[in-house]
């Protein structure tokens, strides 16, 4: 398996001192010496005067299991590979990177993004191809003409406007951009219905046209997430291929050349049988996991790269109660599928503690809940929370802390925000 120290070059926030190097094997807390993980060199890029135990670091806190993230990004380049397509890891989960060189092939560094402020701090970190995997809406166009200069920017339509105006816009600057056409497989969320007449018509308006290049179609079977099971998994997997490939088998037979198919989530990378006729996939939960993917078969439990702290403010035994200071502003509010509650509890360790349920979230409020004959948590006793949806959960965050064996290593940061002027004000 291969580790954190295939990443491929060193990137920082400019001005922020060199990050640790090569680890020491040990480390001094409160007088003792205590064995640590060597940390690759490339690994780490901020600055820690030295290893801190989870519980020195105030909560919230979003912490990510640095050998568990390594072991799924493995796992995501193995199946790929097994599959025959190419990976094009989605960001969106992390946004971060660091984490995006773990999910890359140092040869090979391309990557899906969701907001153009991802696309722009990518390329400047050196990603050259990118798609930003949204629907295109006029107000960025010029934007994202920008960012298209420093590396291959692939942008989704679906509706003719849409390719009208970024043609005229692309033109006037001189400029060609790649263009992936969104079909809908079976999601209903975006994408033109995968019918050849409509996807004839746009397909060659994107090779014809002025100022674009048409990419192939692009695909996101979202409805995997509704799964309840590996085989509702790879019925979803197989529908959302099959009306890919066979869209675009029809497309050739009429004569409109189409590039490349492309398709995935992390339901469909895990459970899907096969993947002929399709180019690229683009899973991104899967670097993390969580608690929904585990519910819907996609992955288990201990494979969760990610948990928040938090710290038991409150105390109320004669209700079963005790108050955590990890609100719907560090968990957010999503049920996940498959969830009942807020998400797992969990000792400071990660052993989980049954019995406790995080019933309800407000803004910095959790509300924990113990069953008859459970004891609750001592008051300031630290906890950890898997999260259902890690996505959410890690976009309430700043900086994430990376953990080995209960240490703090490294601190990294995401880049937050929807523009290009977002990127830069992160940086």
């Amino acid at each position: 398996m291969r580790g954190p120290e295939h990443l491929w070059s060193d990137h920082r926030k400019p001005g922020s001192p060199r990050g640790l190097g090569n680890a020491p094997s040990t480390k001094v807390i409160a007088g003792q010496q205590r064995p640590t993980a060597t940390v690759p060199k490339a690994t780490l890029t901020h600055h820690l005067d030295t290893f801190v135990d989870i519980d020195r670091i105030p909560t919230p806190a979003f912490l990510v299991d640095l050998d568990q993230v390594t072991t799924n990004a493995a796992m995501a380049r193995r199946r790929a590979t097994e599959l025959g397509v190419r990976l094009r890891p989605h960001a969106k989960t992390h946004k971060c990177v660091e984490l995006a060189r773990l999910q890359t092939e140092p040869g090979d560094p391309c990557l899906t993004v969701s907001t153009l402020a991802e696309a722009a701090h990518f390329a400047e970190a050196g990603f050259r191809d990118i798609c930003w995997a949204l629907p295109l809406a006029a107000c960025h166009m010029d934007s994202a003409l920008d960012v298209a200069r420093s590396c291959t920017l692939g942008v989704l339509a679906d509706h003719p406007e849409t390719v009208a105006t970024l043609q005229r816009r692309a033109a006037a600057r001189s400029q060609t951009i790649s263009v992936w056409l969104k079909v809908d497989c079976g999601y209903h969320r975006a994408g033109i219905a995968p019918r050849l007449a409509e996807a004839r018509e746009l397909a060659n308006r994107l090779h014809d046209g002025p100022g674009t290049r048409f990419a192939g179609l692009l695909a996101h079977g979202g409805h995997s997430y509704h799964a309840r099971s590996p085989t509702d998994i790879t019925r979803v997997a197989r529908e959302e291929r099959n009306r890919a490939v066979e869209l675009a088998h029809a497309l050739r037979e009429v004569g409109t050349a189409v590039p490349a198919v492309s398709i995935g989530s992390t339901p469909t990378l895990v459970g899907v049988d096969h993947l002929d006729g399709v180019d690229e996939i683009r899973p991104g939960n899967y670097l993390f996991f969580d608690r929904s993917q585990a519910a819907i078969g996609s992955c288990a439990l201990d494979d969760v790269a990610v948990t928040v702290s938090t710290t038991v403010i409150g105390r109320y035994p004669e209700r079963r109660t005790a108050i955590l200071d990890a609100g719907s502003l560090a968990l957010s509010k999503d049920p996940g599928e498959g969830c009942v509650d807020y998400g797992d509890v969990l000792d400071l360790d990660g052993t989980p503690l049954p019995g406790l349920h995080l019933i309800s979230l407000s803004q910095e409020h959790g509300k924990l809940v113990a069953d008859p004959g459970i004891p609750l948590p001592a008051i300031h006793r630290q906890l950890r929370i898997r999260p259902n949806h890690s996505c959410l959960s890690a976009a309430l965050f700043s900086e994430y802390h990376i953990h080995r064996a209960g240490h703090v290593v490294d601190v990294w940061h995401p880049v937050r925000g929807w523009t290009a002027a977002h990127a830069r004000r992160g940086a």
